[in-house]
């Protein structure tokens, strides 16, 4: 582990913007760089004891061999999540337990296990290997994320050995896949392919994961560290919301290349990424990237758990301020300015059919709010590989993207796909509508989301399916869906975002969420990113939610004015028209 003496690092309250704190009666924040390694929480404490790679070994040594029961405390909570590793939910606890119970109390004797694909082309060889663990060791569970992982549960620590050599002997792994690491990347899903394409991120991608991942320097960051890198002018990785994002543009002297995001991130205190201002080329991608996460590693707030994602630093700092830093103490030398992004030329799901430049077909198929199985992905594998096309990248929408189909074959390759259950033609609201894990697997969720997200979707293709023939619904409403607080399916970027909570009607508590309204980030019909809104008191029980969202919809139907989206409709709506 490095750290920089910190006498020779400039005090962390300089340069506070309006808006920011400093710590009060000169409290450290845990600053590497400012107030030395010395850890200031039980989190910083284990994490310095051993770093959180160093489990593997004991994993694969001791617990898989002598069971559940001989896992410590420190390793099963904490550690273990170095390796993509977190215990599930324990069945029947109900959401109003959520908050009373310890992580033991709450957790089953069975894991989550997250796979990285970090932008990479899954091949027919992959997929099976994906299907097949799910199918040998989860009960046939697995699930798209919107981090472009696979997800899977029931997974027993005796499994875990197995499944790491399987994964590994197709080149894919569950290294850093969570804690305080550098976690999935997200990547174009139609890198290399798409004719519209600016730069192909790929490259840049992978010489930062050869390079980085299971980097014992790069290990122990303050909090988790999301990074995104596309290439693609439809704005495909939601990059305002990443620690770290690299967008393609083109220069006007220096060609293609990209812009440089720094400090988004979502759960309860939402914040957007900043433009740093510098045009990124191919050449110096990578070490920015290592740069931008060796700031977070140094300067990034270690005090409080709760305020130590990059995005805290960056609210005090600023963009002018983070590129001197960048540039003088970890690049070396300035980088060019640069232009911003163009506008999104399309939406960033890639569902449908889109010719590639090679004349080959992409086909971008969805499932229901990315549950899948085991034995799905296996048949996928099949098919993609019956067809003679190439692979399948997943999306940062809980989708995926087959490559390289046959333009003579796409009509027949994409009425096989909805045998699968997968519709490259989805219906406006199972396009648009993400979802959570809900409290059927995680410890931290209030209320169930996946089953409550299909129901609702099947609801609304009948009970608006008027308003979707008749053109006056022209643009499709994202529906996210989450069972907690902390936003994994981003609400306060959706048109209605939904936030799990316990609800009481009739004296009785019951499941249901907060409304946020209005969110997005950028795409085809709104330049810029921006946080939903929220009306004091607007909360709607789960099994009224249909019922809430026909009516929300048909309200900004009859009320919009000519070319008006929902999100600007929902901004400037009374509080009235919006209940």
């Amino acid at each position: 582990m490095t750290v920089t003496d910190p006498s020779t690092a400039t005090a962390s309250t300089a340069h506070v913007r309006p808006g920011t704190r400093p710590p009060r009666g000169g409290r450290s924040n845990g600053q590497w760089k400012v107030d030395g390694p010395e850890p200031l929480n039980g989190n910083e404490t284990w994490k310095q004891e051993d770093n959180g790679l160093n489990v593997r070994e004991r994993i694969e040594q001791v617990y898989s061999r002598e069971g559940f029961d001989s896992i410590p405390t420190q390793d099963l909570s904490g550690r273990f999540r170095w390796w993509g590793l977190y215990t599930q939910r324990k069945p029947g606890i109900d959401g109003g337990r959520t908050a009373q119970l310890s992580d033991d109390e709450l957790s089953d004797r069975y894991f989550m296990l997250r796979v990285r694909s970090d932008g990479q082309a899954l091949t027919p060889e992959r997929l099976r290997v994906l299907g097949g663990i799910s199918t040998d060791f989860g009960r046939d569970s697995a699930d798209i994320t919107d981090r472009q992982n696979i997800q899977y549960h029931w997974i027993g620590i005796e499994d875990v050995p197995e499944i790491w050599r399987r994964l590994e002997a197709v080149g894919l792994q569950t290294t850093e896949a969570c804690g305080d690491t550098p976690r999935g990347f997200l990547g174009s899903p139609v890198a290399g392919v798409a004719a519209d394409e600016i730069i192909d991120p790929t490259p840049v991608i992978q010489r930062i994961t050869e390079k980085y991942l299971g980097d014992l320097d790069l290990s122990n960051l303050p909090r988790k560290f999301k990074t995104a890198i596309t290439g693609h002018p439809s704005l495909d990785v939601v990059h305002e919301i990443n620690d770290i994002s690299l967008v393609g543009v083109v220069h006007p002297e220096l060609g293609p290349g990209f812009d440089l995001w720094v400090g988004g991130g979502l759960s309860t205190s939402p914040r957007l990424a900043e433009r740093i201002g510098v045009f990124v080329s191919e050449g110096d991608a990578v070490d920015v990237w290592h740069g931008v996460i060796s700031i977070f590693r140094d300067y990034g707030y270690r005090r409080l758990r709760n305020k130590a994602r990059l995005k805290f630093l960056m609210a005090e700092w600023g963009p002018e301020k983070f590129r001197e830093i960048l540039e003088t103490e970890y690049l070396g030398h300035p980088l060019p300015d640069g232009p911003p992004p163009a506008p999104a030329t399309g939406p960033g799901d890639h569902v449908g059919v889109h010719l590639q430049k090679d004349g080959n077909y992409y086909v971008g198929a969805a499932p229901t709010v990315g549950r899948i199985s085991g034995t799905l992905l296996t048949r996928l594998g099949d098919l993609v590989e019956a067809y003679g096309a190439s692979a399948v990248r997943l999306t940062a929408h809980q989708k995926l993207v087959v490559l390289d189909v046959p333009a003579a074959r796409v009509d027949d390759f994409v009425a096989d796909l909805e045998g699968l259950g997968l519709t490259a033609r989805p219906s406006p609201f199972r396009r648009t509508t993400m979802a959570c894990t809900g409290i059927e697997y995680c410890k931290l969720a209030i209320v169930e989301t996946k089953q409550t997200a299909t129901a609702a979707i099947a609801e609304l293709e009948t009970r608006l399916a008027d308003l979707v023939e008749d053109g006056s619904l022209d643009a499709p409403i994202l529906l996210n869906i989450n069972g907690c607080p902390n936003s994994c399916a981003r609400i306060q970027t959706a048109d209605i975002g939904l936030k799990g909570q316990l609800v009481t009607v009739d004296g009785e508590q019951v499941p249901g969420f907060q409304v946020h309204l209005g969110g997005g980030l950028a795409a085809v019909d709104r330049d810029e990113a921006g946080l939903g809104r929220t009306v004091r008191g607007l909360k709607v029980t789960a099994d009224d939610l249909p019922d809430y969202v026909e009516r929300v919809v048909r309200t900004f139907v009859d009320q919009r004015e000519k070319g008006e989206t929902f999100a600007v409709w929902s901004h400037r709506a009374e509080e009235g028209a919006l209940q």
